[in-house]
């Protein structure tokens, strides 16, 4: 479906160069001399990556053929991650390769949004906070009480975040899959 400038609005899904884009924020701007036009930053939603455009105002842009959905992470199958529909439960295999680093910050039955574009899946979004039981992880050195100091700790899913020295192997701790920072013990 075909939209022009006067429709955009934050967040509206469209197709430039054959990628889908998300419109992250926009203007109109009129100026004194020549035609008015649209200023919009929008973001790829296949590699993340922002971008400045400036379009015609009145300019036709194509609506993105993507649909947002609620799947649960299974297994992992050789090099492939194996996800279920939560409506439909068909089970979809994504290539590891293409989950990237968050790989490591999956547990078995997580909930996670998947984007699919043109029936195919394009990009996944993680929960923000992950809890995890630390299951390898140095002791903390007796005496060593100085501020802010932290240790390597080897979570459950593989993922290695810096911890607090106090804490122990076997604990349980919330971790922003955001920043891969350490957030707090869980009891």
């Amino acid at each position: 479906m075909a939209l022009d400038t006067s429709q955009f609005k934050n967040g509206l899904r469209i197709e430039l160069d054959g990628q889908p884009f998300t419109i992250i924020s926009f203007q109109h701007v009129k100026p004194g001399k020549g035609g008015a036009f649209v200023r919009t930053k929008i973001k790829n939603l296949v590699n993340g990556k922002s971008v400045d455009k400036t379009f015609r105002a009145g300019e036709k842009v194509d609506e993105a053929d993507v649909e947002d959905r609620k799947m649960q992470y299974l297994y992992m199958d050789g090099e492939s991650l194996v996800f279920m529909d939560t409506t439909s439960y068909d089970q979809i295999p994504i290539p590891a390769s293409q989950v990237g680093d968050d790989v490591k910050f999956l547990k078995e039955n997580t909930d996670v949004d998947v984007l699919f574009w043109k029936g195919k899946p394009t990009n996944l979004t993680i929960p923000s906070f992950l809890e995890a039981v630390i299951s390898q992880c140095d002791p903390g050195l007796k005496g060593d009480t100085a501020s802010n100091t932290t240790k390597p700790a080897t979570l459950e899913t593989g993922a290695v975040v810096q911890v607090p020295l106090f804490i122990k192997e076997g604990e349980t701790i919330r971790v922003d899959t955001r920043t891969r920072e350490y957030v707090e013990r869980v009891n």
